[in-house]
């Protein structure tokens, strides 16, 4: 197995690049966009854990004896599902804060939200 290991240093810096951009940026578009890349480096690592060298697709045929177990794609198709659906409810919630609001920094919101509370009585 030649080189096999270099899709887990790509799944981590996948997954590094993402959680640093959800945690540095105050732009909720750019959380959205960095949760995306840190899912889509866990469906990578999942769908590379769960390859068996020499495995084929189980589906019987003459000759093979060794499958790669099919449940870890079917959990990535529901978790894409999943983070498909979190995506889009992120971006709507980003438009609605954005109509509030007029602005999609998460700082400027913070800072207009308290602004419109007022001093506590």
């Amino acid at each position: 197995m030649t080189g096999g290991h270099y899709i887990y240093w790509f799944v981590f810096i996948l997954m590094v690049i993402g959680l640093y951009t959800v945690i540095s940026h105050g732009n909720l578009v750019k959380k959205l966009i960095g949760l995306n890349l840190f899912q889509i480096g866990v469906f990578m690592f999942y769908i590379a854990l769960g390859k068996v060298e020499g495995g084929s697709a189980p589906i019987i045929e003459e000759g093979v004896e060794t499958y790669s177990h099919p449940l870890p794609h079917v959990l990535i198709l529901t978790a894409i599902v999943v983070g498909v659906a979190t995506t889009s409810l992120g971006l709507a919630l980003a438009i609605r804060i954005y109509e509030a609001y007029g602005t999609i920094e998460e700082d400027e919101v913070i800072k207009r939200d308290d602004v419109d509370d007022g001093p506590a009585s």
